[in-house]
């Protein structure tokens, strides 16, 4: 099959052991090193706008406001660089990657429609139900809202976090 015809996964990322985790899972179990792989792949990170990180303080100084806009970029690439890092430790090439602006929520069911994913895969944090209801879940928000199939992927609990 044609790469360009194979079907579009798309792996969230961030910058938590859950979702990194949840990367390697999923490359380990459908991007095998010398195997025909059934997917393309793509990587999408969804960085906040920096109205989000700015709250109710509201706007400062330009040069306040710049120095916000520069870490959350610095923070994004370095979050992106680490997931392509692992893609290539695995021997996997030709991933896409994307940064987009916004809530994670929202940003991961427009990214399925814009590149037409045919699944989601996400990392679980594996919040409680109190932790959840007041924090929110993007894998549970994800699973209701994306136009695709979606795989949420949790690290078993008896396995140490990656150091």
């Amino acid at each position: 099959m044609a790469e360009s015809a194979k079907p579009l996964m798309l792996v969230a990322i961030d910058d938590s052991e859950h979702s990194y985790y949840a990367l390697d899972w999923t490359l380990d179990h459908f991007f095998v090193d010398g195997a025909s792989h059934l997917f393309r792949l793509a990587l999408v990170h969804a960085r906040a706008s920096p109205a989000s990180a700015l709250g109710v303080a509201g706007v400062g100084s330009g040069d306040f406001l710049n120095s916000l806009i520069s870490d959350m970029k610095k923070s994004a690439n370095k979050t992106v660089e680490k997931a392509k890092e692992l893609c290539t430790k695995k021997k996997v090439e030709n991933v896409q990657v994307e940064v987009m602006e916004g809530d994670p929520r929202n940003v991961m069911p427009e990214a399925v429609d814009k590149h037409h994913a045919a699944l989601l895969v996400l990392g679980s944090h594996g919040y409680g139900a109190v932790k959840r209801a007041v924090l929110g879940s993007v894998s549970d928000h994800c699973a209701h809202h994306a136009n695709c199939s979606v795989m949420i992927v949790k690290r078993p609990m008896n396995m140490p976090a990656a150091k």
